[in-house]
C-alpha cells in the first residue's frame, strides 16, 4: 500500500501548508519519463519515514498549473522539501533514493528555526 499522498492546488494549503512536518512535494506529469521512474523511489521514501512527521506528496503539473506557477516550477521532476509550510530546499531531476533520504534526515534534524 503507497503513503504518498496527492494533492491538488485546492487541497495543498490543508496537505500541506499546515502539515506539522517535513513534506517532500514532488511535481510531476504523466508523459514525463524521468518522473515516472522517480515515483517508485517515493515510494520507498513514504514506506522508509513512516511513523516520522515526513510525508510524501504528489503533485501533478498538468492538473495544478496554478500550484506549479506559484512554486515557478520550470523543469519536472522537481522535488520541494517544505518543512512546517515552507518551503526549504530543493532537487531538481531524478536521483538515487539516498540523495533524497539525506535531504530528509538532514531537514528532520535541524532545529527549528526562532520566529
Amino acid at each position: 500500500m503507497s503513503l504518498i499522498h496527492i494533492t491538488s492546488s485546492e487541497q495543498f494549503k490543508t496537505d500541506v501548508v499546515e502539515f506539522d512536518g517535513l513534506s517532500v512535494v514532488d511535481f510531476w506529469a504523466e508523459w514525463c519519463g524521468p518522473c515516472r521512474m522517480l515515483w517508485p523511489i517515493m515510494e520507498e521514501l513514504s514506506t522508509d519515514n513512516e511513523g516520522k512527521p515526513v510525508q510524501v506528496v504528489k503533485v501533478n503539473v498538468d492538473e495544478n498549473p496554478e500550484l506549479s506557477g506559484a512554486f515557478e516550477v520550470s523543469s519536472i521532476p522537481v522535488v520541494f522539501f517544505m518543512k512546517d509550510g515552507k518551503p526549504v530546499d530543493t532537487i531538481v531531476g531524478a536521483n538515487p533514493k539516498e540523495v533524497y533520504q539525506n535531504k530528509i534526515d538532514e531537514l528532520s534534524a535541524a532545529a527549528p528555526k526562532a520566529e
